[in-house]
């Protein structure tokens, strides 16, 4: 099956070290309201633990788009900032996602649960993108929503953005629908884990394999108990560390096109810098016995940084543009969704 992928190259932008303080500035008000909307995700949290910090970050970021006591501030003064936080940091919370992640922890999965995971991944990303060339969805659009259902949602959809050069409204629409399907999902799957016949092992790994969302793989895997929690976890971070290879392969895809249509543009590297950065602190974590409180520090930072990044993101999602849309981006939500539980439930059983 052949990958379209958009290969619309976009210049880059010139900065000087004179320009810093004024970009700091600029940004500071963004970062700000950032921050409060990541303390506003906590608070949200801790009243409703079912709900997710990043996923509470999302809604609450297009909230404030919407509400029109603070549309002039998210599309006025904050928007620098907003935009800062939807790109620089979260580059920085995927780099230390990679030390959620060991690799001697995947490889005691087994090669069926692997092959099972590589079935999974590749069956809803060429899938989703498919049906979503199909369905006439703009720009990335299929693109990142494939990416953030078969790896792991907003995170993903962060990488591969950054190496397909998306626009800032493709991401926005993709997190909020991958956002909420991976809420969805928080509710959706418990119950069927006992019409399915699943064991808690089995439902750890069905979970682990087709929910989006590490945080959202935690709130839905609890629910059948210890075994399952971990079970889960341990399947999704094997999606994970499939964030680089499909990123390297996207920009791989990119450049082929670039280069049969003759652009002269600077290429992009294949594998972002920081997507570098996540591979290195998986070797870290593989190779180095880190303390857990190193672990614990990093995983609430890297928390803090991807909640600003989605509230920014989140922020920048407009309603009206949506509904244009709507049907085909629901229709491909729903698809994609029954693509990556069908076939991972079907893995689950032949490999349990």
């Amino acid at each position: 099956m052949a990958l379209t992928l958009r290969a619309a190259a976009r210049p880059a932008k010139a900065t000087s070290a004179t320009t810093a303080p004024s970009g700091l500035r600029r940004d500071a008000p963004g970062l700000a309201f950032a921050a409060l909307g990541v303390a506003a995700a906590w608070a949200v949290h801790a009243a409703v633990p079912a709900v997710p910090r990043l996923t509470a970050a999302v809604l609450l970021g297009v909230a404030a788009a919407h509400l029109p006591v603070l549309r002039p501030l998210v599309k006025g003064v904050a928007r620098p900032g907003l935009s800062f936080a939807g790109k620089r940091l979260m580059r920085a919370g995927v780099v230390l996602l990679g030390l959620k992640l060991s690799l001697h922890d995947v490889a005691g999965l087994g090669w069926a649960t692997v092959a099972m995971v590589l079935a999974v991944v590749t069956a809803t990303f060429f899938g989703t993108v498919w049906l979503g060339r199909r369905l006439g969805l703009p720009g990335d659009q299929p693109l990142l929503i494939a990416t953030g259902y078969s790896i792991c949602g907003a995170s993903a959809i962060g990488a591969v953005s950054q190496a397909a050069g998306s626009e800032e409204e493709d991401i926005a629409t993709s997190v909020a629908l991958v956002t909420l399907c991976g809420t969805l999902a928080i509710a959706v799957l418990p119950l069927l884990h006992q019409p399915l016949g699943l064991g808690p092992e089995a439902f750890g790994r069905w979970v682990g394999a087709s929910v989006h969302d590490v945080g959202q793989v935690v709130a839905t895997a609890q629910t059948g108990g210890p075994a399952a929690l971990r079970e889960a976890v341990l399947v999704k971070l094997m999606r994970v560390t499939l964030l680089a290879p499909l990123t390297a392969g996207v920009g791989l895809a990119l450049a082929r096109r670039r280069k049969a249509a003759g652009s002269t543009a600077a290429r992009p590297p294949l594998l972002p810098l920081f997507v570098v950065g996540f591979l290195l602190m998986i070797v870290l974590r593989s190779v180095v016995d880190l303390p857990a409180g190193a672990l614990d520090t990093a995983q609430t930072l890297q928390e803090l940084l991807l909640a600003a990044a989605l509230f920014g993101l989140g922020s920048a999602v407009h309603l009206p543009t949506m509904a244009r849309t709507g049907g085909r981006v629901a229709a491909l939500g729903l698809a994609s969704w029954v693509v990556v539980a069908g076939v991972s439930y079907a893995g689950v059983l032949l490999t349990t």
